[in-house]
């Protein structure tokens, strides 16, 4: 089951990410994590989302970032509320980046290290705009290896209560040049068994990810992943206007936006050919199924700030 439409073209119809190589670790508009091995980055003015991911050191952006709708970002949906998004009706949506006309959401908080970033933030409905005072969105980053982890969270405590819908966890945007799906759809995963491989068209497709993870990869098999643990389905589509291509998906969990709703979930990012996204992921899901032990010092990665 795929999101509608309506709920997930909204980044789309906008201009190309820029390619210009990543600057130097907290310069400007971006700050960076890398590792020799992956790099991601956050972008400041877009409530900062995720708006790199790439080969350590590397200067080619595997996302598209142009506006504050794509990018790797937090995005909810809940009852239509009268809004409107150029034209179309609309209804309520807190997105991490901010609003469609080019309006940022707010970052209330952001700290950052060598090895972690966090940030707290503001979100804007996308249609309107508006920031949303009773939305939090949180975000923990670290590096292990090949693998980005990222933590979200979605904090709500406005009064309205939502109907259930399927939910962006999260919105991904790859820049055109990754063309083709990954995923494992079959029924015994973690078997080394084979992938599928496919365009998307558009408009919206759906597909199973029985092993929780997808990708969009080049010509030559390379590209990005993220896996996602709570999520086996996703929507998907490729926009391929001239001059505001995109390749995206979503992983999907339905479930209601409701009054002190806190909603938290991991993601994990990497870059590769196929098979490498494929057992980097594999070796994060062999780790968590790990028993682990608690310490007086331990903490989960949801305790606020670094």
């Amino acid at each position: 089951m795929a999101l509608n439409l309506a709920l997930v073209v909204m980044t789309c119809l906008c201009g190309a990410a820029d390619s210009a190589s990543a600057p130097a670790v907290g310069q400007g508009n971006w700050i960076f994590l890398d590792n020799g091995q992956v790099r991601i980055g956050i972008k400041r003015s877009s409530g900062a989302a995720i708006g790199w991911l790439s080969a350590g050191g590397a200067k080619r952006n595997l996302i598209n970032h142009f506006d504050h709708g794509r990018l790797v970002q937090q995005s909810y949906y809940g009852q239509r509320d009268g809004s409107s998004w150029a034209g179309k009706p609309w209804r309520w949506n807190p997105v991490q980046g901010g609003g469609y006309r080019g309006e940022s959401a707010r970052v209330l908080e952001l700290k950052a290290d060598s090895s972690r970033i966090y940030a707290r933030t503001r979100p804007c409905h996308w249609a309107t705009g508006k920031q949303l005072d009773d939305v939090t969105m949180e975000e923990w980053i670290r590096l292990d290896g090949p693998v980005a982890h990222v933590r979200f969270r979605f904090t709500y405590r406005g009064a309205r209560a939502h109907p259930a819908v399927d939910q962006e966890t999260p919105a991904f945007f790859a820049e055109p040049d990754l063309e083709t799906l990954v995923v494992y759809d079959g029924e015994k995963p973690w078997t080394g068994a084979p992938v599928s491989r496919s365009t998307p068209g558009w408009p919206n497709e759906g597909r199973r990810m029985t092993e929780g993870w997808a990708a969009y990869v080049d010509d030559k098999d390379f590209g990005a992943g993220v896996y996602v643990p709570i999520a086996s389905r996703l929507t998907c589509y490729r926009y391929q206007e001239k001059g505001s291509a995109c390749s995206y998906f979503a992983p999907l969990a339905t479930f209601a936006v409701k009054p002190g709703l806190v909603f938290e979930y991991d993601l994990y990012l990497a870059v590769g050919t196929s098979e490498q996204i494929r057992q980097a992921f594999r070796a994060v899901r062999q780790l968590r199924e790990r028993p682990r032990a608690t310490t007086p010092t331990s903490r989960p990665a949801s305790l606020p700030g670094l």
